[in-house]
């Protein structure tokens, strides 16, 4: 089997999904993190610029979604019908989009209350609340996002649940399609025991 090894920040961020698509596929993994001090010497060698990298046996791979959909099919977490697939990825941007925009306010230099006021007057109404109506009404006939089995999709969005619920706690709550979805999704084994161990951070 070929060696990975996830470069990322030391946080969950942009990288958790790569991380909880190699567990959830048990496919053994280094998770190599950086610290911020460490970043503006390595970012002149790191290709791209930007993290998360995979290395495949010492080959790089970067931007997180190439990566995402890379790990999902190892890990059997994709689909096979052409367009499925390519909803698939729609859903995945989605909840990365979720974190982006949330991050920006999160690390913005304005002071937490501004911060926390974004959060819930912008962010939540313009950004969170379309996606979890959406999600939530897609849920009520379906098990999971895309066909009959659990994708990459599945995870992601579960995955941007997870982090949108430590910085803004009574909001996913009220839509309870998506947070059994979310909770099925946390009480897979290997990401289950990953949520209960992970190392503490900020984002």
């Amino acid at each position: 089997m070929p060696e990975y090894k996830l470069v990322y920040f030391n946080g969950r961020g942009l990288g958790e999904l790569i991380r909880w698509i190699f567990l959830h596929g048990d496919i053994p993994f280094t998770d190599e993190r950086v610290e911020m001090s460490e970043w503006p010497e390595k970012k002149k060698v790191t290709p791209g610029g930007k993290l998360p990298l995979l290395y495949i046996d010492g080959k790089p791979l970067w931007q997180s979604m190439a990566i995402g959909r890379f790990a999902a099919k190892l890990a059997g977490l994709t689909l096979d019908d052409t367009l499925d697939a390519c909803y698939c990825d729609a859903f995945v941007e989605t909840a990365k989009d979720l974190l982006t925009e949330m991050y920006k306010i999160l690390l913005s230099e304005k002071s937490q209350e501004e911060k926390d006021k974004e959060l819930r007057e912008e962010y939540v109404v313009k950004t969170l609340t379309p996606v979890l109506e959406k999600v939530n009404k897609r849920l009520e006939t379906k098990q999971w996002l895309i066909g009959d089995k659990m994708t990459w999709a599945d995870l992601a969005i579960s995955r941007s649940i997870d982090e949108v619920a430590i910085h803004i706690s009574d909001v996913v709550s009220k839509y309870p399609n998506v947070s059994a979805h979310a909770e099925k999704i946390h009480q897979l084994p290997k990401i289950k025991e990953w949520r209960a161990k992970r190392p503490n951070s900020p984002f």
